[in-house]
């Protein structure tokens, strides 16, 4: 398996708007760290951004991209693009096969060789169980009402990382204020996945203007100096489109994380493996 993180390349120079470091390039895949607030591509949601990574990665590499996964504007970290039309189908099918690896039940099946994995860090509001994972099913848009719409199968897996007890009087019955810095393992691809899943638990993402509490959200954002949606796409590990082989990327967490203890090392993702048997 070929791994690669944060400092295996240098970032691309790109002139009026600070460049996007790069993790992994090779003659078919361009992985960046792509930092909270940037856009992955135009998008009607929000007309007046002046930039997004697919037009800033096609300015400072003079080629066209094809995002083959989706970040949430708010949501920093890894993204991968293909750089040339056949890698990105076969990425986006590699993707597809994972975003449908759960049956009704929410257990996974026999993955194919090689299958996409994701790990994630995430903030959360209470204290979760130490590990565990959720199967609601999720409306295919989330942007609309889900009543009327397919309901989707979605499964995913969480390990707490960290418990935190802020002295923060957020909520009128307790003194303090609880936080859980969860790793994510989202084993199907629904959008907005992880905040819809964890607001379903009661311990949704801090930040999170949808599915979290604007108070609260608030009042961590001036205890830590710092206002973001916080989940980051922390690892992915792929099939290389070209070989087939396991390409392991990893992008660590930006300054704003320092204050939590998420883990420096590559550590394995949260429960059972994809390729194991469900337990009865």
């Amino acid at each position: 398996m070929t791994r690669h993180g944060t400092q295996g390349s240098p970032p691309i120079p790109h002139q009026g708007h600070p460049p996007l470091a790069v993790i992994h390039q090779d003659a078919q895949l361009l992985a960046v760290h792509k930092p909270a607030g940037l856009l992955v591509h135009r998008s009607l949601l929000d007309a007046h951004a002046d930039t997004d990574v697919v037009t800033q990665l096609r300015a400072q590499t003079g080629a066209p991209v094809w995002p083959v996964h989706r970040l949430d504007k708010g949501t920093s970290g890894l993204l991968l693009l293909a750089r040339d039309a056949d890698s990105a189908r076969r990425l986006g099918a590699a993707f597809a096969a994972g975003s449908s690896a759960a049956d009704a039940d929410g257990a996974v099946q026999k993955p194919t060789q090689n299958p996409v994995k994701k790990r994630y860090l995430a903030l959360v509001r209470g204290w979760p169980d130490d590990a565990g994972e959720i199967a609601q099913p999720l409306a295919r848009d989330p942007e609309l009402p889900s009543t009327g719409q397919p309901h989707l199968t979605a499964l995913t897996r969480w390990r707490v990382l960290q418990r935190l007890a802020l002295p923060l009087a957020t909520d009128a019955r307790h003194a303090d204020t609880r936080l859980a810095l969860l790793e994510v393992q989202p084993m199907t691809g629904r959008r907005h996945q992880i905040r819809r899943h964890l607001k379903a638990l009661a311990h949704p993402l801090i930040g999170d203007a949808s599915h979290g509490k604007g108070p609260l959200n608030r009042a961590i954002a001036a205890h830590v100096g710092h206002a973001r949606l916080w989940l980051h796409a922390l690892a992915l590990t792929l099939p290389h489109p070209a070989t087939g082989l396991a390409l392991a990327l990893r992008a660590d967490p930006g300054p704003e994380w320092a204050w939590l203890d998420w883990p420096r090392d590559a550590a394995p993702a949260p429960g059972r493996s994809a390729d194991e048997e469900p337990s009865a």
